[in-house]
């Protein structure tokens, strides 16, 4: 795991244990990303030290045949955030290639990630 600290390696094993998928068939997780996270400037560990983002990368990373999709809303505002927060993953070491945008929430929810293992 490039660009992630041990520390951080661990909690993200401890935390894929808890939460696994589960085996065979088509599984998925959803996890709300906290509107606070837009309110404040953001960082790489600003944006990991949610807890939701860290149980989506958490699952993400106990399999390697699933796929991280970032729901957000129709509006630019929603779009933009969704891209950031992409952004911010692929910088720490999510990859892009298991990683997508899709547009299917109201413009008054927030983000929501969802690991999905096929």
């Amino acid at each position: 795991m490039k660009g992630i600290g041990p520390n951080f390696q661990a909690a993200l094993v401890g935390l894929a244990c808890v939460a696994p998928l589960a085996p065979g068939g088509v599984f998925a997780q959803s996890f709300s990303v906290p509107v606070e996270l837009w309110d404040r400037p953001r960082s790489g560990p600003a944006v990991m030290e949610r807890l939701p983002v860290k149980q989506a990368v958490a699952a993400w990373l106990a399999y390697p045949a699933t796929r991280l999709i970032i729901h957000h809303g129709a509006g630019q505002d929603s779009l933009l955030q969704a891209e950031e927060l992409r952004s911010w993953l692929i910088a720490l070491a999510v990859e892009a290639g298991r990683m997508m945008l899709r547009s299917d929430l109201s413009s008054s929810e927030s983000l929501r990630l969802e690991v999905i293992r096929e």
